[in-house]
């Protein structure tokens, strides 16, 4: 595997600099083209599975994460309150609160359910200096978040499906976690006790650790019991990835929370009348942005699969006689979508350009025999050469090649059942 924290600076996709503070990277902008397009990805398979994309504010009252349970169960990670016209503002955390409090905002009928909020939002984990590093381990993130209210008897289904979606996107990412693990309250559990580590009660966090259990088990995937790293609302589904120094860490999550509900009297309307209580299903597809692209870069180095490539085509004119056309393939592939540069004729031979831009999925070589017909040879990443082809032929195809699997298709539903595709190993 390759070092992030190395590869990335010498690609120039992200830095940092003392004067902003550690643990808070700058995106230049290859690594921002690689985050767009990871942000674009998420938002349109959350889309086709009936996901309602939302924005939330960074900042809450003290007041929401005491309700919450995070004050008094995590304020150590948290930053400091801030004193503002009487009030204590508090950098969260968590996004879950806040989406709570959406739901709570109106109404809800059990035909509505279930109701999937997301949100590509920000949140601060307030870090020691000797734990952050690179991408992996930051102070402030981009969170692919989401919370799923739902009926008791959809919650296996839903979890299922969330955990579908992180296979597909693992795959397309072309990445493999080293392990599926099970996160359970510690075997000596207090629950609910001011001084514990957990909240609710057994009952609830049994019915939990089930459900997860008949997920995993309908996904077909091994996975391995971990007493005492629940998170303190609920157990969870932790995907684990390791980095290039053998240190493993969580990327994408599944978890069931009956705790929030029931501390911000969320409620439904049934089909009996009556007012019932839902159930909070968190997942993240892809985790934070910053930890997903790292572990991007540490598995493929520079090589990204081409949706995620950060320059997806380049045009290398012969010699100077092709440059004007070499600039009508980069309009014509920029129209399309593409990202794409030209590698001019004055910055080398054709082999160094070719060497030079290696990383780079496609490149597209013209010289006068090309220019004067009209059509460009495509060369690939692992040196396949194409037959020249007509120009606008050539990129459509690019075009449609530079789509990750799950947005060729439609694949990826609300409805599309309940079983959970195993990542390939």
């Amino acid at each position: 595997m390759y070092d992030h924290r190395k590869i990335g600076r010498e690609l120039g996709l992200f830095d940092s600099d003392p004067l902003i503070g550690a643990g808070l990277p700058c995106w230049l902008p290859a690594g921002a083209a690689i985050r767009r397009a990871l942000e674009s990805y998420i938002a349109e398979v959350e889309r086709r599975a009936g996901y309602q994309q939302v924005y939330s504010p960074v900042l809450a009252k003290r007041e929401l994460y005491e309700i919450s349970g995070h004050w008094a169960k995590y304020h150590e990670d948290m930053y400091p309150p801030m004193d503002m016209g009487g009030e204590q503002l508090v950098l969260r955390p968590s996004i879950c609160p806040h989406h709570a409090l959406m739901y709570r905002s109106r109404s809800h009928s059990y035909r509505e359910l279930p109701l999937r909020i997301s949100e590509l939002g920000g949140q601060y984990r307030a870090e020691l200096s000797g734990a952050i590093g690179g991408l992996s381990r930051v102070r402030a993130m981009q969170l692919n978040d989401a919370h799923i209210f739902c009926r008791l008897d959809q919650v296996a289904e839903e979890a299922g499906n969330a955990l579908a979606l992180i296979n597909q996107a693992y795959s397309d990412m072309e990445i493999s976690p080293s392990r599926y693990v099970l996160a359970l309250p510690a075997e000596d559990a207090d629950f609910d006790s001011p001084a514990g580590k957990y909240v609710g009660d057994a009952a609830s966090w049994a019915e939990a650790a089930r459900l997860l259990r008949e997920v995993l088990d309908n996904a077909g995937v091994d996975y391995e019991d971990s007493p005492g790293d629940a998170a303190f609302y609920g157990p969870k589904i932790d995907i684990q990835m390791e980095d290039s120094a053998g240190r493993e860490f969580s990327l994408s999550t599944v978890q069931i929370d009956f705790h929030q509900p029931e501390r911000f009297g969320l409620e439904y309307v049934g089909a009996d009348g009556n007012k019932h209580r839902p159930v909070m299903v968190h997942r993240a597809i892809v985790g934070s942005i910053e930890r997903a692209v790292a572990q991007l870069i540490e598995v493929h180095g520079g090589a990204f699969p081409a949706w995620l490539a950060p320059v997806q085509l380049v045009v290398l004119p012969i010699s100077d006689d092709e440059e004007k056309v070499a600039a009508e393939v980069a309009r014509r592939a920029s129209d399309r979508g593409l990202r794409v540069e030209i590698a001019h004729a004055d910055e080398g031979s054709l082999g160094a350009r070719i060497r030079e831009n290696r990383l780079a999925p496609y490149q597209a070589v013209i010289g006068a025999r090309e220019a004067a017909a009209g059509l460009i040879a495509v060369r690939r990443r692992d040196g396949q050469q194409l037959d020249p082809a007509d120009i606008g032929k050539v990129l459509d195809d690019l075009r449609d090649d530079c789509q990750p699997a799950a947005l060729r298709s439609d694949s990826v539903r609300a409805g599309a059942g309940s079983r959970s595709r195993p990542v390939p190993r």
